[in-house]
């Protein structure tokens, strides 16, 4: 059983040096990034490069971000990486619509992946997110998305974070990551961002540096609390099946099993 990805590791397409160390970082899943992470005049070698590298299987899941759909480059490298055995999924940057993503898994086996960076996107998120079963995943890209919608405070995108975690649970897809937290410096900051969106629903996080893996998976690993907690309920619930009240007065019922289940299933993901 393949364990639930907790990290995914962003790295520029136009760096193969980087992408060789950042197979080694220990993150669950590296990006390879062909989109903002590579200026124009670089896209070409980032493609090739990219192309490359994974002729052969890697040792750790690699995706690929494509570039816009609807750009100059994004043809091609759907043709360059749509058959390459060390792709596991493409990444599909500033999708707006489910047509997007019907054309692309037309033109490839891949999994896919929706980033959602616009109003018009989240007003189409659920949409999109039940647009085709190649696709296996949606997820934000908080800076564009910020930009278009004028957005200062962080809290402002609250209400676009839970849309797209009810999005992709009403699919049937598996809870978003989160997007990046820009400040590689900041751990501290990093680690409280990743409890408010373990809070809203989020499973996981895209990183942009490898010290921010181990952040991450400690913010979304149950804690030994909840550990515990999740097992009591699971023995109480074998013992009687029907609704009750614990000991200490949480009450317990087929929901509350099913959130104990989920976490136990986290935990033992290692």
């Amino acid at each position: 059983m393949t364990p639930t990805p907790l990290t995914w590791l962003y790295v520029p397409g136009d760096r193969p040096h980087v992408v060789t160390k950042a197979l080694a970082a220990g993150a669950d899943v590296v990006v390879i990034d062909l989109e903002d992470a590579v200026a124009p005049d670089r896209k070409e070698y980032a493609r090739s490069a990219t192309a490359e590298l994974l002729r052969a299987p890697q040792p750790v899941p690699v995706h690929v971000r494509v570039n816009a759909l609807d750009g100059p480059w994004a043809a091609a490298d759907l043709t360059a990486l749509a058959t390459l055995p060390g792709v596991r999924g493409l990444r599909l940057p500033k999708v707006t619509s489910p047509g997007q993503i019907r054309q692309v898994a037309v033109a490839t086996p891949l999994p896919l992946y929706a980033l959602l960076e616009s109003a018009l996107g989240i007003e189409h998120a659920h949409a999109i997110a039940g647009a085709h079963p190649s696709l296996r995943g949606i997820s934000l890209g908080e800076a564009d998305l910020r930009a278009d919608l004028g957005v200062r405070a962080d809290t402002g995108l609250d209400w676009s974070r839970s849309r797209v975690v009810v999005a992709a649970r009403a699919a049937g897809l598996a809870p978003p990551p989160q997007s990046v937290h820009p400040d590689i410096r900041d751990l501290d900051g990093l680690a409280a961002s990743c409890a408010h969106g373990r809070a809203l629903g989020f499973l996981g996080r895209a990183a942009i540096h490898p010290r921010q893996l181990p952040v991450i998976e400690r913010a979304y690993l149950p804690t030994p609390a909840e550990i515990e907690q999740a097992e009591t309920i699971i023995k109480a619930a074998a013992a009687d099946p029907g609704a009750q009240a614990l000991p200490d007065g949480r009450f317990v019922d087929a929901a509350v099993v099913a959130l104990a289940q989920r976490t136990l299933s986290l935990a033992r993901r290692a």
